[in-house]
């Protein structure tokens, strides 16, 4: 008998919903909130609001699109955390009065649990690569920079961690301090596509082992764009792509410095990246570069699968649901982050 999953995510700003069978993606629906732009960032009141508009529409839509009734499913998977509490307690409500409605277990899955995952979603049969066990997973998203070995589906080991900004939340600030809308990292990628990514200099901090911190870089680029404005007022807008290029170097160095750090310490050379900083093109192609040199194989997702979506939830529920991991109608969101 199939093992059919809905998946719930609602941890920021977009409300989405997933159907998986037997680990084949069959639906996967997306509203996304466009007022945030308008703020420079997500507003979580109105973030909130709007997943209580959406989310009955959007999993109408993706049970409908799978082609299956809400008879069929056999589990809940909803993300239980990190993210924002209002948003995350709209989807965890949901899906709890959905489990008990339909008398099905209830599966609260961890954000960055999920985002690792993508890579073992299957869109058909058999079209997957996926890594083998154990590999390396760098997460880069706007609240998470990572490196964690991946000992099974659900087996995960911290290796690495921000000692203060993500990755993520660098290429939103750095945006926003030269003027671009939000979120900053996209903009920023397709604005150093002309830019030269050697013309400025910003600094690489000093951190001990497998560990990142970006908040001196940020400091550093403010204060940088602020001196130059103080020159000629025209300096944004007239350097524009080189600040994206030289930032966006700078940013991927670092990830790139400690990815091969970790791949050395570690000896696995199974190499994956997961997370909304997995999109950056500039990134992408420095980790094909390296994983040539250095005989790796790496895994990229497609970038559909490294923003929030519910199909990472809802294959994260899938493997759950095989270990029989379920939860109680009574666990509660959790908006820090927590523990794989």
């Amino acid at each position: 008998m199939s093992i059919i999953i809905l998946g719930i995510e609602s941890s920021c700003d977009d409300t989405c919903a997933a159907i998986i069978r037997d680990g084949i993606l069959l639906s996967n629906i997306i509203a996304g909130q466009e007022i945030h732009k308008q703020y420079g960032g997500v507003v979580p009141e109105l973030a909130s609001r709007a997943h209580q508009q959406n989310i009955i529409p959007v999993v109408d839509v993706a049970i409908r699109s799978a082609g299956i009734s809400k008879s069929d499913i056999k589990a809940v998977a909803f993300t239980r955390g990190p993210g924002l509490m209002g948003a995350l307690l709209v989807g965890a409500s949901f899906a709890k009065g959905f489990a008990l409605s339909m008398n099905i277990p209830l599966i609260a899955v961890n954000h960055l649990h999920g985002h690792i995952l993508v890579h073992f979603i299957k869109e058909k049969e058999n079209n997957a690569q996926q890594p083998e066990f154990p590999f390396l997973c760098l997460l880069v998203s706007g609240g998470h920079t990572q490196l964690i070995v991946v000992r099974g589906f659900l087996h995960f080991e911290i290796i690495g961690t921000t000692i203060d900004d993500a990755a993520g939340e660098a290429y939103d600030k750095c945006a926003k301090i030269i003027g671009l809308d939000y979120p900053g990292g996209p903009a920023i990628d397709k604005y150093a596509k002309n830019g030269d990514e050697k013309k400025f200099t910003f600094s690489i901090p000093s951190v001990r082992g497998l560990n990142f911190s970006f908040s001196g870089l940020k400091t550093n680029f403010l204060y940088f764009v602020r001196d130059r404005l103080k020159q000629d007022k025209n300096f944004v807008v007239s350097s524009r792509d080189n600040l994206c290029a030289s930032i966006q170097y700078t940013i991927n160095k670092i990830l790139c410095q400690k990815l091969q750090k970790a791949v050395e310490q570690t000896g696995i050379k199974e190499v994956a990246i997961a997370g909304g900083v997995a999109a950056n093109s500039a990134l992408r192609s420095s980790l094909k570069i390296l994983s040539a040199k250095n005989d790796w194989n790496l895994y990229l997702p497609k970038p559909m699968f490294t923003t929030d979506n519910a199909a990472m939830i809802a294959i994260t529920g899938y493997y759950s649901y095989l270990n029989k991991k379920f939860d109680s109608l009574e666990i509660t969101p959790v908006a820090k982050y927590f523990t794989l």
